[in-house]
């Protein structure tokens, strides 16, 4: 399989293929984050940027669960917030546009922003030193995560250019007081880095939990991890030169324990 950065298509494949694809990944996506208990209700979105498109992108109808999510429901949005397709006629939720046309704006490179408010992200955004380096989940994130302050619910246009700003030429930030923000070359990325990002959260706080004194990598040993994981990624996204398997073994997931995502 050969991914092109930025490009959610595979060699060969039409520009109809590749948006159908994107559309089957973006509600597996959301069926997952349901699955594994990362979602709140109606809140928080994962959106999609349209093959070949940097100005219109996928976004769930406002009001549908994450485990309600399919292809075919998915609301096509423009930078602007004007809604293109609109198949169930719920609209979209106007802060899930903020944060997310914000970053699709100003990142070409990604395809895929992914948002949550789990109770350990929101947890680990409220402290002080964020995210700490303890684990090989975390490990990955050293010196590659972003912060932003929080300015209250995302409805306010102008807190895009602070946010953006913030996040820079990163994949991975915490919205601090808020929850988690992951952003991908494609789905199957920013899915994996917000899943190993939560498990991260939920080490730290069972770390924190038990008292016991906490023993941090040297910063040599962080680099590294973050940057044989930091390699692995880039195989798969710009060089194509490995299988993505473990988005394979997540869509058979998918598949059993809630079919019909793909419709």
């Amino acid at each position: 399989m050969q991914l092109v950065a930025g490009q959610p298509g595979q060699a060969g494949e039409s520009t109809d293929e590749a948006l159908l694809r994107l559309r089957r990944d973006l509600a597996a996506a959301y069926r997952l984050v349901a699955h594994f208990g990362m979602d709140d209700i109606i809140y928080t979105h994962i959106s999609a940027r349209l093959p070949g498109r940097h100005d219109r992108f996928l976004l769930n109808a406002y009001g549908q669960r994450f485990d309600e999510v399919t292809a075919s429901s998915l609301v096509t949005v423009d930078l602007d917030g004007e809604v293109v397709d609109d198949p169930l006629g719920l609209g979209i939720n106007p802060a899930g546009f903020t944060i997310h046309s914000a970053v699709h704006a100003a990142r070409p490179d990604v395809v895929c922003v992914l948002h949550t408010h789990t109770t350990s992200g929101v947890a680990v955004s409220c402290q002080a030193n964020g995210l700490l380096p303890l684990n090989q989940w975390a490990l990955q994130f050293h010196d590659r995560l972003a912060y932003h302050d929080y300015e209250g619910i995302a409805l306010d246009h102008d807190e895009r250019q602070r946010l953006v700003a913030d996040l820079a030429e990163k994949y991975v930030m915490i919205l601090r007081n808020h929850g988690m923000l992951t952003c991908g070359r494609s789905v199957s990325e920013a899915f994996k880095l917000m899943y190993n990002l939560e498990r991260s959260c939920r080490a730290q706080l069972a770390v924190q939990a038990s008292g016991s004194e906490m023993v941090l990598p040297p910063p040599e040993v962080r680099e590294k991890t973050a940057r044989q994981y930091e390699r692995f990624y880039d195989k798969l996204e710009i060089e194509g030169s490995v299988e993505d398997s473990e988005w394979a073994a997540l869509l058979r997931l998918a598949d059993t324990q809630s079919p019909g995502y793909a419709d």
